[in-house]
């Protein structure tokens, strides 16, 4: 039977309509049931599977089409160009403006015009359809908020006719207060409200490029041949459309409105959430630098038992308490605002952040965790304690004490009160807690973006005061949204100037700013209510960060290994002159100068590199880039939790990248996947006794380029290790993914693993319950770590002891034996063999 994705509205309705014995029907479950009653499930769907008509149409609009390259899905141009494509209609008006002749960083968007043309139109395009997907989530909540109410309904080609109105609603709607707009603007649009997102501040591309005002209005799309449009008689679209209404009315054929919602839509809509555009947006990425989309059954495994850890840690290290679980906690807290603040001050990244996938997952993580403490409070100090806030298939549930779902009404005033909580937990949480960073801008601006959704989530109206109740006024203006986009940084995680022990001290004696000052700024800017007041502290952060720059470099330990060898130099040549040249002194003395000579050249020409290199462009300084991880002094701390997905790319790709990686990495080896990369330096930007949880291809654990990573890791306190074997945990990848939590913390020389042999319940739980196994050291020494069962390892200990190894007769390495290519026809399960 076919598997399809409900929302948590259908499987209302279905319970309530069916026979729930009959297990030959499926629930898309929202709520998770018994254990039991799930594994009699033959395979039950991950929240964020991808709607692929609605993928495959959307790169249509877009001018992208997905084709195979090896292992891999990548997303390129048509090879048959649409004009009126949003991607062809850029790249036109790129070309007759000249644009690219502005960009200040060119080289970075690729080596050639073609490769330049493409990239830049991309972004623009990204940046474009990311703001038109999130005023059509904004839609689709007013339109909820006032009881499906059309005229809340915006987007739409009659009053949004051409790419200049869309360009108004982007920079004159959204991004002005309603007494700020124009009066002809105001009057069109008087029902949308006033954001203040970054989202619709214009990008430095569009300032040095084009404006969407300035695409053709004129060209016509060819409708897909799978379009989901369909005719007045209910049959598929064909013929062209005007692009334009084309993508508004392939948004208005889907339900965008917001995940817990209790009534169904009359129209029989796909529902489109967050969670599924992120896949969209991370597949038009292109996996061009490696990453996959991670499922959301991993994504919240991972953070629930990560962050959980740190949680706790966190607890006992502030409170000198020796709790060991969540409900130990509970017992202990007695100020709810203290324990809030605790939280508050965990410190999460990803460094490979992709779509955000992994944070909105932490996001919805904390909150769980607080309002299982009890601790969830209203702005006046009242808790929330008869709801219930819960994480399932990886979506944040709220609930009320009879089991009903949350559903925001404006009107009311507890679920004013509630929603004005979730918004402001949301938002502290996502200022204070959560950061990324990814060396891809569009992922960057995605993450953003759906960080930005979640607020949008729980977006409220502020209530009237008594003096516009009595004017008549009602609930009108939308709580604007903070400009969170400052924690998702772009850079190459993996490469930095300057060292995380780089001394800054001598910075802040002689700059004016601060480490608490720095922190105002960047808080200043998250709280910027006009544009203005957002460059001035986009201007006085990057001061801040030059002052920096300027006096770490000097003591950086290059350039003082550099001086103290000029000055030796100089010491040198001078006392040569004392002696005769047939000296023996003196000839020992000037095999010492020319041996300094060769030094300072070596590190002078490595210094060049750093300052001239052009990988070096896009190099990320985490040693001042997020101050939140500085303490006062300056001195970096690290974060409590790293995690992620690292991309996984191949070390034949690495190119240039190689030598610096081979400088900056102690687990470096010429044959290594750059993921192994992440592991070190996840480790090194961790504070003392925080928690790596990354989830990565298993080739390093037995590959002879992972010698150096397994004795780097064994180090550290290994947790958790959590192998999948080769279940399909990234759909098509070919690649056999393990989950590793690493403490940074002595080696406990005991870890806790879990082989997963199946993806029925997408419960991983479960699975650790029935197949965990405790390794010792045993397991973990040798040229590869043996992970099974002792008698496995004892096995394969004896014939590793008492054998040769055929790679000591051949040159290179050898991974796998010869596969079969239909493995059901040669291996076959014992209790099927008399079948």
């Amino acid at each position: 039977m076919p598997v399809t994705y409900f929302d948590v509205r259908t499987y209302e309705k279905y319970v309530n309509n069916t026979d729930k014995e009959d297990d030959t029907k499926l629930i898309g479950l929202y709520k998770i049931l018994s254990p039991a009653h799930l594994l009699k499930q033959p395979f039950i769907n991950d929240s964020n599977s991808l709607d692929t008509k609605f993928y495959v149409e959307l790169l249509h609009i877009i001018g992208l089409e997905e084709i195979k390259d090896g292992g891999k899905k990548l997303i390129k141009r048509k090879a048959k160009w649409d004009e009126a494509s949003l991607l062809e209609n850029t790249i036109i008006k790129l070309e007759d403006k000249d644009a690219l002749r502005n960009i200040s960083n060119l080289s970075t968007f690729g080596a050639n015009k073609e490769e330049q043309l493409f990239n830049v139109a991309l972004e623009l395009c990204i940046t474009w359809v990311n703001r038109v997907l999130f005023i059509k989530l904004l839609e689709a909540q007013l339109y909820k908020y006032h009881k499906g109410s059309k005229d809340y309904l915006f987007l739409n080609s009659k009053l949004v006719f051409d790419f200049d109105e869309l360009s108004n609603l982007f920079f004159q709607v959204l991004a002005e207060k309603p007494e700020s707009r124009r009066s002809h603007i105001q009057e069109k649009f008087s029902k949308v409200p006033y954001l203040n997102s970054s989202l619709f501040d214009r990008i430095e591309l569009e300032r040095q490029t084009i404006n969407i005002s300035e695409l053709d209005n004129r060209l016509q799309l060819p409708v897909s041949n799978s379009s989901v449009l369909k005719d007045d008689k209910g049959k598929r679209k064909a013929g062209t459309l005007p692009t334009l209404q084309y993508l508004f009315e392939f948004l208005d054929a889907y339900d965008f409105t917001s995940e817990g919602g209790e009534e169904i839509q009359e129209e029989n809509k796909n529902l489109i959430n967050a969670s599924v555009l992120g896949l969209i947006f991370e597949k038009i990425n292109g996996y061009k630098d490696g990453s996959f989309f991670t499922p959301g059954f991993v994504t919240m495994y991972m953070c629930k038992e990560t962050i959980r850890r740190s949680v706790l840690q966190k607890f006992n290290d502030t409170k000198g308490w020796q709790c060991d679980s969540i409900d130990g906690l509970y017992n202990k807290i007695d100020d709810k605002k203290e324990a809030n603040k605790i939280i508050n001050s965990l410190h999460i990244c990803d460094p490979a952040v992709g779509s955000g996938h992994f944070l909105v997952s932490a996001l919805n993580e904390m909150i769980a965790i607080k309002s299982e403490l009890k601790i969830l409070q209203d702005a006046t100090g009242k808790s929330l304690r008869d709801y219930h806030v819960e994480v399932v298939n990886d979506e944040l549930i709220i609930t009320d004490e009879d089991g009903k779902l949350f559903d925001y009404n404006p009107q009311n005033k507890e679920s004013q009160r509630i929603q004005e909580t979730l918004f402001h937990e949301k938002e502290t949480i996502i200022e204070n807690c959560l950061f990324g960073v990814d060396i891809n801008p569009n992922s960057v601006k995605i993450c953003r973006l759906r960080l930005w959704i979640e607020l949008l989530k729980n977006a409220y109206y502020i209530a009237p005061s008594p003096s516009e109740r009595a004017g008549g006024e009602v609930y009108t203006t939308l709580e604007t949204l903070p400009n969170i986009d400052i924690n998702i940084k772009c850079g190459n995680s993996l490469i930095s100037r300057f060292a995380l022990d780089a001394d800054i001290k001598s910075a802040l004696r002689n700059s004016k700013w601060s480490i608490d000052s720095y922190k105002v700024a960047v808080q200043t800017y998250r709280d910027a209510e006009s544009k203005e007041q957002k460059r001035e502290m986009e201007e006085l952060i990057d001061s801040i960060k030059k002052d920096f720059r300027s006096y770490i470099s000097p003591n950086d330990p290059k350039y003082k290994k550099l001086s103290k060898l000029r000055g030796d130099l100089f010491n040198l040549s001078q006392t040569k002159e004392l002696f005769d040249e047939g000296n023996k002194k003196s000839k020992d003395t000037k095999k010492r100068i020319e041996q300094l000579s060769n030094e300072i050249t070596k590190l002078e020409t490595e210094i060049g590199e750093i300052k001239n290199n052009k990988i070096y462009e896009n190099a990320f300084e985490w040693r001042f880039e997020f101050p939140e991880v500085l303490n006062a002094e300056g001195d970096y701390i690290g974060f409590d939790v790293i995690i992620g997905n690292p991309p996984y790319i191949r070390q034949e790709e690495l190119g240039a990248l190689k030598e610096i990686l081979a400088k900056s990495y102690s687990v470096y080896t010429g044959t290594a996947d750059i993921l192994v990369y992440f592991f070190e330096l996840g480790i090194k930007v961790l504070k003392l006794n925080g928690t790596l949880s990354l989830i990565s291809s298993n080739k390093f654990i037995r590959a002879n380029y992972g010698v150096k990573l397994r004795e780097y890791l064994w180090k550290y306190k290994i947790s958790k290790i959590i192998d999948f074997g080769e279940l399909p945990v990234f759909g098509e990848a070919a690649t056999f993914p393990v989950i590793f939590i690493v403490s940074k913390s002595d080696n406990s020389k005991q870890v806790e693993f879990t082989q997963i042999s199946s993806l029925k319940s997408l419960v991983i739980e479960s699975f650790i319950k029935e197949n965990k196994k405790l390794l010792g050291e045993g397991s973990f020494s040798g040229q590869s770590w043996s992970l099974g069962d002792d008698d496995n390892t004892s096995i394969l200990n004896k014939l590793k002891a008492n054998s040769y190894r055929l790679t000591d007769y051949v040159d290179g390495e050898i991974y796998r034996g010869v596969l079969t290519g239909f493995n059901e026809a040669f291996i076959i399960d014992s209790n099927k063999r008399d079948e």
